[in-house]
């Protein structure tokens, strides 16, 4: 396998309409196995949330991750996802998502740290344009001098690499230390305020809706990368609704790692 680069791929867009959080891990494992086969060309996909949710990593702990009870009184659904990291805590009008999908030669012959930054270029590129002053923070986080802005993860699966980033446009610090375990144990000395300044918004930072930023991350992908609008295909759609009920929506996986 030889080593390629961005432009050596033809990259395609999927910006659908708002989905479950169970549907988005289901897309991940789908439209990751479709690149690697060579069924579909190299994706960027922007997602939109229609439900609150936090996301554990496919390794995490969910007993030690999740305060259950209070995801429950807050209506929020807690899902895993097939990548490592962190839990991400998700609300639609808060959150900026999206997974790009590509064959492996694109990172070929890096290591871990290396593929992140490499598979980040484009997005602190983006948040330059938009006056943050951002970088890459080994192993996978995007920060500012104002506080983590990101944080990316990766799944290789037969033949591709699957790299999702979530950003905060904006955020609930109390409702997040309620419901995220280990938030709670970093920040409860230091109170809500501390939990805020931590992950700081995109919000607060650039005074932009989160349509305008993501408008701009997108242009800013096409610009260096090319990118042409595309759809989901209805096979891939029902073969992820399949899997979100079968799979992604289940007790069993989800509590995999108890």
């Amino acid at each position: 396998m030889t080593r390629t680069l961005w432009h050596d791929h033809d990259w395609h867009l999927i910006h659908a309409a708002p989905q479950s959080p169970a549907l988005h891990m289901a897309l991940d494992e789908v439209l990751t196995h479709e690149v690697g086969a060579g069924h579909r060309p190299p994706t960027l996909r922007v997602w939109e949330w229609a439900a609150p949710a936090v996301v554990i990593g496919r390794f995490q702990s969910l007993r030690n991750e999740v305060d259950a009870e209070a995801a429950r009184s807050h209506g929020i659904e807690v899902v895993r996802r097939v990548s490592g990291g962190g839990a991400m805590f998700i609300e639609p009008g808060n959150t900026i998502t999206w997974s790009i999908y590509a064959p492996l030669s694109l990172i070929k012959g890096m290591s871990f740290q290396e593929a992140y930054a490499w598979m980040d270029a484009w997005t602190l590129e983006a948040l330059g344009e938009l006056g943050i002053k951002a970088w890459y923070q080994p192993l996978n986080d995007i920060t500012s001098e104002g506080g983590k802005i990101a944080g990316a993860a990766q799944a290789h699966r037969g033949g591709a690499v699957l790299h999702h980033v979530t950003m905060a446009y904006d955020i609930d610090a109390a409702k997040m230390l309620q419901v995220l375990r280990i938030g709670r144990e970093k920040l409860s000395d230091k109170g809500t305020q501390s939990a805020a300044k931590r992950v700081d918004p995109l919000r607060s930072q650039t005074g932009l809706s989160r349509a305008a930023i993501i408008d701009h991350m997108i242009a800013t992908f096409r610009r260096l990368h090319g990118l042409a609008e595309d759809t989901l295909r209805p096979a891939e759609l029902a073969e992820a609704a399949e899997l979100a009920l079968g799979k992604f929506s289940r007790e069993e996986w989800t509590a995999d790692v108890a």
